[in-house]
């Protein structure tokens, strides 16, 4: 038995964990919130149709590629939720064992492969980690959007928390950061599912 592929394998089924991992987007529809994988899915695919609104020439696969696994990560770490102060104190801490236990579960090669990969998203640095991260923010907003602003309304957030939240999106896309605040951001406080603070 090929040992190489059988180490890849494994990780390849492990990875269907992401699955299972819950986030607090609603779907369009606003009847189910989505999951890690599908997060990472779309985003994927809005590269590769956005692309041309990055602040920055970029590498279109690279991009794909950060989004595809910066997630990962959180098979053993469990997502923070983006507004969970709390969480956010431990975040590093859990994410980076967590990539740790996680990617070294792969031949060497892949294992710093992708461990690259995770660490350039964390980092801010590159164009490319830019714009996935810009996309990272847009997507759960157009979503938020798309489902009648559910989880704001559930949630009573405040302008500020959203704006706190995405402070960093124009680092990699000023075109989607001001669609965010025009379209998106704009339609929560019309509907009242934002509210601003006093």
């Amino acid at each position: 038995m090929d040992k190489r592929l059988s180490q890849i394998v494994d990780f390849c089924r492990l990875i269907d964990k992401e699955k299972f991992i819950q986030r607090r987007t609603y779907l369009t529809d606003g009847n189910r919130l989505e999951n890690d994988a599908e997060h990472a899915w779309h985003m994927a695919v809005m590269v590769l149709l956005l692309k041309e609104y990055a602040n920055e020439k970029i590498d279109t696969l690279k991009v794909i590629s950060i989004l595809l696994i910066h997630d990962l990560v959180e098979i053993y770490a469990g997502d923070t939720f983006a507004y969970d102060e709390a969480g956010k104190q431990s975040q590093r801490e859990r994410e980076l064992a967590a990539a740790d236990k996680l990617f070294s579960q792969l031949p060497e090669d892949l294992c710093n492969y992708m461990r690259s990969l995770w660490d350039e998203f964390e980092a801010w640095e590159t164009p490319e980690s830019k714009f996935a991260h810009s996309l990272d923010n847009f997507q759960p907003t157009m979503l938020q959007n798309a489902s009648n602003n559910r989880s704001w309304r559930e949630c009573n957030r405040k302008l500020s928390e959203v704006l706190r939240r995405n402070e960093k999106t124009a680092l990699g896309s000023q075109p989607l950061w001001d669609f965010m605040k025009e379209v998106f951001i704009a339609n929560g406080l019309e509907s009242g599912a934002l509210s601003k603070d006093v």
